[in-house]
């Protein structure tokens, strides 16, 4: 606290906010090309990083989050709250579809909540990404946006903003794109995916829904199956169906980490916020 300059009465006293009185913890949950891997980011209450690392593992099971988790909590002290992004479906903290099968079924959310008594918000990867996507653009009025990833060896997802709002759906399970009505079964499709000749139909069709139901402004491709050579054929192919007024822009993004961590500390952020007006709310 200082005391300002006095224009004849009593000084004011300026206040300095502390943005690292307390944490945050952002965990990454990833598997892609057979890899594992865990990022986390220590922020502090206006969202600056003060620590990150990426580490690859043998798995990935709640014992392993836990874990991780439980480190970062010693290290740091003060922490208010953990987010955790996964490659998956999250209902109420539990994760359901998921790239990572020890995870499957697991009530991660809850047990961590438990265990340390914090607020924990799980959520999307690929709604993380395109929250932390939107925020970066700054737009000046809300618009409609999309990002679909394409990763090598698994199903592709997507995530939405609609009207500036992000579109989770009813069980979360909005951005499941791979349910799709591709007239083959998923196996089929897995394979027709990672295959030169099948993936820009299957990324057409795909495109194509989310523009017909959407109409986003942009679309963002990302993943290792997302190469910037095919986004001529994929637009093309889209026009065969799309009037072109109607078409959004189409890029190819490929490393969105940061976009992704933007996001995760945000709705991280925002989850305390949430807290407290539930608590004003009870008293």
């Amino acid at each position: 606290m200082e005391l300002e300059e006095s224009n004849g009465g009593r000084p004011a006293r300026r206040y300095k906010y502390n943005a690292d009185y307390s944490y945050i913890i952002c965990l990454n949950v990833k598997t892609e090309g057979g890899v594992f891997s865990l990022t986390y980011a220590v922020a502090n209450l206006l969202g600056e990083i003060i620590a990150e690392k990426t580490s690859i593992v043998s798995q990935i099971d709640y014992e392993v989050i836990e874990t991780q988790i439980g480190e970062l909590i010693h290290n740091y002290g003060n922490v208010k709250a953990i987010g955790i992004g996964v490659p998956g479906v999250v209902h109420q903290g539990v994760i359901d579809v998921c790239d990572i099968d020890l995870l499957i079924g697991v009530p991660v959310g809850p047990r961590l909540q438990d265990k340390y008594g914090l607020e924990v918000t799980m959520e999307n990867d690929m709604n993380l990404t395109v929250y932390g996507f939107y925020n970066m653009q700054n737009y000046d009025e809300d618009k409609t946006f999309a990002i679909v990833n394409f990763p090598k060896d698994h199903f592709p997802g997507a995530g939405f903003i609609v009207d500036g709002h992000l579109l989770k759906g009813n069980t979360k399970f909005a951005g499941e794109v791979s349910f799709l009505p591709f007239d083959v079964t998923r196996e089929e499709q897995l394979k027709q995916l990672n295959s030169t000749q099948g993936f820009v139909p299957l990324a057409v069709k795909t495109i194509t829904s989310i523009i017909a139901i959407i109409d986003p402004v942009s679309i963002a491709l990302t993943g290792e199956l997302s190469k910037p050579a095919l986004l001529d054929d994929i637009y093309n192919g889209c026009l065969k169906d799309i009037p072109k007024e109607h078409m959004p822009e189409i890029f190819v993004k490929n490393d969105t980490y940061e976009e992704y961590m933007n996001g995760l500390i945000s709705v991280t952020l925002e989850s305390l916020t949430y807290h407290l007006q539930l608590v004003e709310k009870r008293k």
